[in-house]
């Protein structure tokens, strides 16, 4: 394409002016406007509008939305397809938030789903990340995010069609190891060409897709925790993507609570992700490994890389500039845009030391970070923000997912066999935070009882006060002599009386320190009748000295409620 068919910045604000006039005149009901509707209008009028209630009763403000006119549309996917990423970006990013500041504000102008789903493979593709050969492709991804935010921000996940953009398409092996990109697949498996519904032709778009190379979002999921650990300038990258759909699945989930017709919580996005992979207990399973994965042979090799030689990164003699240099756009050369990437130009990753999980103990001469085995606090945070919103829908969708002792079950599996420093930061209330009190302890209890002693008298419920926490919890040590199973118990009994001190308040009695005293005995007296040679019933990182400091904090909780 030759450099005259780039429309001027004059000519995009005119088009775009000549968008906002035909706007202005009119007046918007007030469904359409961020003002509250009154009680009168009905369910349907509520429905449509973008003005949406939270999970906290008050109302999320979105504005409404409008498609990109046809000229604008086109100029986009010039840019789009010649590779200046950066230009299409910066002028999508001005249609969407022009006519925000007033108190009216005008509908937000929105490209096709298609688009925004190549947008969100730009914000985490190797070739503008830990690739790039310029600083616009940098720029361009950054930019993307930036885009994908403000879209969140302005239209929300309903009114921005984000469930169809965000759809997965998956190509198969066979065909993510080749095609030129002219042809992508629906979710229906109808082939459009490049050329239908305005299409986008580069390969980025069709079948290097992050939507088409990712056979499902748990895969993704999988993947970016495995990064986490293995591959740490992938999770760079990867962390922002999957913190972007953390926010995009919430909102939805919270907005679709007073939806009706197509906007219920069962045709939400994380219901869609859900049925993704069957309803099989197989596949509820597949999710939980995803959301735990631990960057170990066998679950890279469940969840592996999403483009091929995506760790890869360029070698330390390539010129970082030359792209830049060789860019002439009056005699159509773009230097590396439109180039594809020479394996010859590719070199493995450098080595980083929590690459290795087995060996980074050994690794280090300083003190090891306990959060490193799940990939550091940012990744238990994604980990926990999954978990709790399955959790939610759990409670709210049981017969379309599962019932909630079905998934916790689910969560015992992966949760209970942990490390002791990595089971303390799933369980720790700080942690916890992302899940509703009930739910933190709920859950926490739930834990607890598979490995406290038989002879605690379990209540019949989760329902949770000071009387029963000192009757069926406080005195008991685990069900067996493992000092890992005895810190663990320790921990929990920490993380309830602290959900409990924090959220209703404790109030200190003599009962209530007795029972504190015995269970601390009675958890240090069992733990010493078997330790292994190693003192840690192999755990490596458990050998008495977390029991001792879970119990000091345990004394100092009760201390803090005493007059």
């Amino acid at each position: 394409m030759s450099a005259t068919s780039y429309p001027t910045i004059d000519d995009l604000n005119y088009l775009l002016s000549l968008e906002q006039r035909k706007m202005q005149p009119k007046n918007l009901p007030p469904t359409s406007s961020l003002t509250i509707p009154s009680s009168s209008h009905s369910a349907r009028e509520l429905d449509s509008s973008p003005t949406t209630a939270n999970s906290n009763g008050h109302l999320h403000s979105y504005r409404a939305v409008k498609a990109l006119p046809y000229e604008l549309r086109e100029h986009c996917m010039i840019y789009l397809e010649e590779g200046l990423y950066s230009q299409a970006l910066n002028l999508l990013i001005s249609l969407l938030t022009s006519g925000s500041a007033s108190s009216n504000p005008l509908p937000a102008f929105l490209p096709p789903p298609h688009y925004i789903a190549l947008i969100a493979t730009l914000a985490v593709h190797p070739t503008l990340t830990t690739r790039a050969k310029t600083l616009d492709q940098v720029q361009a991804a950054n930019l993307s995010i930036r885009y994908l935010r403000l879209l969140l921000r302005h239209a929300g996940p309903v009114n921005g069609n984000l469930n169809e953009a965000f759809s997965f398409h998956s190509l198969g092996l066979s065909s993510r190891r080749g095609g030129n990109g002219r042809r992508r697949t629906t979710g229906e498996g109808v082939n459009l060409s490049a050329d239908e519904n305005g299409s986008i032709d580069i390969q980025l778009a069709n079948v290097g897709s992050l939507w088409a190379r990712a056979e499902e979002f748990w895969q993704v999921v999988g993947w970016c925790f495995n990064c986490s650990i293995q591959h740490k300038r992938r999770w760079e990258r990867w962390s922002a993507w999957l913190t972007y759909m953390l926010e995009v699945l919430e909102a939805d989930w919270e907005v679709r609570e007073y939806g009706a017709r197509d906007e219920s919580r069962e045709k939400s996005l994380i219901m869609k992700y859900i049925n993704s992979g069957g309803t099989t207990a197989g596949s509820q399973r597949r999710i939980l490994r995803a959301i735990f994965a631990d960057g170990r042979a066998k679950s890279v090799a469940e969840f592996g890389e999403i483009w091929q030689n995506e760790t890869k990164e360029l070698k330390k003699d390539t010129d970082f500039k030359k792209a830049e240099e060789k860019i002439d756009i009056e005699a159509d050369n773009y230097g590396d845009y439109m180039e594809d990437e020479d394996d010859e130009d590719l070199e493995d990753a450098s080595e980083d030391i929590s690459s290795s999980p087995e060996l980074k103990s050994q690794s280090r001469d300083s003190i090891p970070n306990v959060a490193d085995g799940l990939g550091g606090i940012d990744s238990i945070h994604l980990r926990l923000r999954l978990l709790s919103l399955l959790s939610k829908v759990s409670a709210f969708l049981p017969d379309e997912f599962i019932s909630l002792s079905t998934l916790y079950d689910n969560f015992l599996e992966h949760i209970r066999s942990l490390p002791i420093p990595a089971f303390f930061l799933i369980i720790s209330p700080t942690t916890l935070r992302v899940f509703t009190p009930a739910a933190a302890s709920s859950l926490t209890q739930y834990i607890l009882r598979s490995l406290i002693a038989a002879s605690a008298p379990l209540p019949p419920n989760d329902n949770m006060s000071q009387d029963i926490l000192g009757r069926s919890y406080l005195p008991y040590p685990a069900n067996t002599s493992s000092v890992v199973d005895n810190t663990k118990v320790s921990l929990c009994i920490e993380t309830l009386l602290r959900l409990l001190d924090y959220h209703v308040g404790l109030a200190w009695t003599p009962g209530l320190q007795e029972a504190v005293e015995a269970g601390i005995k009675a958890r240090t007296a069992k733990a010493k009748k078997k330790q292994t040679k190693r003192g840690s019933d192999g755990d490596g990182s458990c050998d008495g000295t977390w029991l001792a400091a879970s119990a000091e904090r345990i004394r100092g909780v009760i201390g803090m409620a005493k007059p």
